[in-house]
């Protein structure tokens, strides 16, 4: 496993050449651990954040901090809101498309046809049918979608950047390692990372070696990048974590690296060099400790339960996530992956649809919020399913649909979520929203509203810039009280 990369924050290319080898260069079984754990902008500036609870307002208090842990779906290319959740079977045929409606469990609900094991669980989860932003393009609208906040440079094709604006997960990372948010972690979270993601979407860049933003820390530097698992739990030989064969051996390693950082003259002990210690002690942590290896150990569930998740990509990422939540992770992010599908169907939508996309996503999500339920974690857990953008709706030469920002379907569970609800609507062709629009912003106060994290939280980028964590307004109407 290593981490994704990015790019190194300004900061770091004023160390000499000597230093980074010096820091970089003393691995454990030929791995360099800081990068296991942090990524390699670890040298970036450590910003401070303002206090994360503000409760002055009465309205929302009821529903503040009601998730202890959060999970996100994230699918990656965008899935058609009209071909799945929001269809308009009275449209033309153009926007229309092939699929019918079917009834849910829930009176008067309808999902595509393609969906039937979550027709039979929408009592489960929520949708908003009136989700918004304008940006069209990918990586910007992925950046937006998975950190509530636009772009800096909204009208480009941006790569990773030091300064984007941080993921929920580095929000978490961020909060929990400074003690300003404890999210009532099970006692072996002391032991994992606050924030995990699960497979790579594009296998972490496209054709053109395009680093996505928007999965990473950004301003608040790499040593609060989710820890990132590239490999997909489907693959042959899944191992997230390197083999440790002797402890003892690799105690000794810890040993002879605190001797060789003794003999560090102060002068070469900068602040960068400094913050990798704490990137190697969490390293050894995370390799030596039993209880940490076994959270990932995939092979320890029964064979029928592997193969009810699906033997995807997707769906025993879903099971994988299910381990860290009711392990002590509060915030797990699976990404759809690239392979032979994902969502972003510009031709042969129907067909992928029909064929890959719905039956791997009905599988895996449907039993995903079967186990939560069944294991008693729906009621303080938040899923949060989502895209960066709709469909068009108008069918293209191609029969596929194209990108379309201005409106979009995104669904939540669990966290008091109620289940059945439909918050906004769309218009009579899923184009734009009808009622109740929903922007970025919104949701990403709403998730960290329910995470206990006030949306005002300041948190302050390597030049002591003040940001507020959302710009948003929880959503009212889907939180109760």
């Amino acid at each position: 496993m290593s981490p994704a990369p990015h790019g190194l924050p300004a900061s770091a290319a004023t160390h000499s050449r000597r230093e980074w080898l010096r820091a970089g260069g003393l691995t454990t079984f030929g791995l360099s651990l800081p990068q296991l754990w942090a990524g390699q902008s670890r040298a970036a500036a450590a910003p401070t954040s303002a206090g994360t609870q503000k409760k002055g307002a009465q309205k929302g208090t009821a529903s503040f901090g009601r998730a202890k842990r959060c999970l996100v779906l994230f699918m990656f290319g965008a899935p058609a809101h009209q071909d799945l959740w929001d269809l308009k079977p009275h449209a033309p045929s153009a926007v229309r498309g092939e699929f019918q409606p079917i009834p849910s469990v829930v009176p008067d609900l309808f999902v595509g046809e393609h969906l039937p094991r979550l027709a039979q669980r929408t009592d489960r989860f929520a949708q908003i049918r009136s989700v918004t932003h304008p940006d069209n393009t990918h990586t910007v609208a992925m950046h937006y979608m998975l950190t509530g906040r636009r772009h800096l440079r909204p009208a480009t094709n941006p790569q990773n950047s030091p300064d984007d604006f941080p993921c929920f997960g580095a929000v978490a990372q961020h909060l929990a390692r400074r003690g300003e948010w404890r999210p009532g972690q099970a006692a072996l979270g002391a032991h994992l990372p606050a924030a995990v993601s699960l497979n790579a979407p594009a296998n972490q860049v496209s054709a053109n070696n395009h680093i996505f933003p928007g999965f990473f820390a950004g301003f608040l530097g790499g040593g609060f990048d989710p820890l990132f698992v590239p490999q997909n739990a489907n693959a042959p030989g899944f191992q997230p974590l390197p083999p440790v064969e002797a402890t003892s051996r690799l105690q000794s390693r810890r040993g002879l690296l605190t001797s060789l950082e003794h003999e560090l003259s102060a002068l070469e002990r900068t602040r960068p060099v400094r913050e990798l210690t704490g990137d190697y002690a969490r390293a050894f942590e995370l390799l030596s400790t039993p209880q940490v290896r076994g959270a990932f150990a995939l092979e320890d569930e029964t064979p029928e339960v592997r193969l009810a998740y699906g033997q995807t990509p997707f769906g025993q990422g879903c099971l994988l996530a299910r381990r860290l939540l009711e392990r002590g992770v509060p915030l797990v992010t699976v990404n759809w992956e690239r392979d032979d599908a994902y969502w972003d169907t510009h031709a042969k939508n129907f067909i992928d649809l029909r064929e890959k996309l719905c039956p791997n996503l009905d599988r895996g999500f449907s039993v995903l919020l079967d186990d939560l339920a069944q294991r008693g974690l729906m009621d303080d857990t938040l899923i949060v399913w989502q895209g960066e953008f709709g469909r068009t709706p108008q069918i293209n030469n191609a029969a596929g649909r194209d990108h379309w920002a201005p409106c979009n379907t995104v669904l939540l569970a669990g966290a008091g979520i109620p289940g059945g609800a439909v918050y906004g609507s769309s218009d009579r062709l899923a184009a734009y929203p009808a009622s109740h629009p929903v922007t970025p912003e919104d949701l990403s106060a709403t998730i960290y509203h329910l995470l206990g994290i006030a949306p005002e939280t300041t948190l302050r980028d390597s030049l002591d810039r003040p940001w507020p964590l959302s710009q948003g307004e929880p959503v009212w109407g889907l939180l109760g009280a």
